[in-house]
């Protein structure tokens, strides 16, 4: 499987462990993150899941399904997934950037826990809620009264679990900014596939003018001065491989950050209150993930999948969506089934 085209950061490089797979195999991966059509489908008619022999999961049957399961998906699709425990992963249109809508909170959430570990930021700090702080669309802090004076790990957990938009603002302030998280990203080997583009309150103030219905979803499909942040699927699951990896002691080099921080974000992306008709849906097990809305056009949802064979990163975006928004999820939800049988098909009950 080809690696990312991005210079790496130390922690970063130390989960770059992937399986070794056929030069057919890895110009078929190229193709289909580099010419797929704009459903996201790389191969027409390409072969269902479960087509590799049951317990011997390859990136070559990885790819099939997921080529398969994005032709039905009803908009412009891009997935990236690995099985950690055996480093197995295909992806289509990885490298290909997507509208992240609140997926990009999860940088914000890795740069505020490296600067508990640094001492700078303390997350029993409070933060007194005044009316210049809230934000609408998602979260609950926006149905408090000011006064209000969570801690800031309270800010963060609503930040992910219910994507408060008050809590993101004020997250992103307190670790300095746009350009701060930015530049933790150019530092940290992500150069341009992972950008945050504005504050809430910035995005919002745009949309404001703009009458409902398709100016507004022209913008959130086609205008990047209208995307709260940029991602591609293969550089957004590298994110979720690090915390996973930092967590339960896999990593074979520096870490994103301490272990006890590590485990708190994984804790948070466990409790999601969003996104169970996405990853979660057609699933009995546990799900740590982060969702991004922007209905009727924009579903994304990228998570760590804790299956019988081991942990899955899934990292999957929704965007253009043209059909009923509700099959758009389910089809992000059956595609996570397909890749947990595939990957269980031989393991142990």
């Amino acid at each position: 499987m080809k690696h990312s085209r991005y210079p790496l950061a130390p922690w970063l490089a130390a989960i770059s462990i992937t399986v070794s797979v056929s030069s057919a195999s890895s110009a078929a991966y190229a193709q289909s993150t580099a010419n797929a059509p704009a459903t996201g489908a790389a191969t027409a008619g390409a072969a269902t899941a479960g087509a590799a022999t049951a317990g011997a999961a390859t990136a070559e049957g990885l790819q099939q399904l997921l080529n398969t399961e994005l032709a039905r998906f009803p908009g412009r699709a891009g997935v990236w997934v690995k099985q950690l425990t055996t480093g197995v992963e295909a992806g289509v249109l990885a490298d290909a950037s997507f509208n992240s809508a609140s997926v990009i909170k999860i940088p914000v959430l890795m740069l505020a826990m490296q600067m508990v570990d640094a001492g700078t930021i303390s997350l029993a700090e409070r933060h007194t809620l005044t009316a210049a702080d809230i934000r609408g669309g998602s979260g609950i802090f926006k149905f408090h009264d000011a006064g209000l004076q969570p801690t800031f790990r309270d800010v963060l957990l609503q930040m992910v679990i219910t994507s408060d938009n008050t809590a993101t603002d004020i997250a992103i302030a307190k670790v300095g900014g746009v350009a701060r998280v930015n530049a933790w990203l150019r530092t940290n080997g992500y150069g341009d596939a992972l950008h945050l583009t504005q504050t809430t309150a910035d995005l919002f103030a745009k949309y404001a003018p703009l009458a409902a219905g398709e100016a507004s979803n022209a913008k959130t499909n086609g205008d990047r001065a209208y995307w709260l942040g940029a991602m591609t699927p293969h550089a957004t699951g590298q994110l979720l491989e690090s915390i996973q990896r930092c967590s339960d002691g896999t990593a074979t080099g520096p870490t994103v950050a301490s272990k006890a921080q590590c485990s708190d974000m994984l804790r948070m992306l466990r409790a999601q209150q969003s996104g169970a008709r996405r990853l979660p849906h057609f699933l009995n097990v546990a799900v740590a993930h982060k969702t991004g809305d922007f209905a009727p056009v924009l579903a994304n949802d990228v998570g760590i999948i804790f299956a019988k064979s081991g942990p899955i990163v899934v990292s999957f975006f929704g965007n253009a969506i043209t059909g009923p928004y509700g099959d758009a999820e389910d089809a992000i939800g059956r595609m996570a089934q397909k890749v947990v049988e595939y990957f269980d098909a031989g393991t142990p009950r």
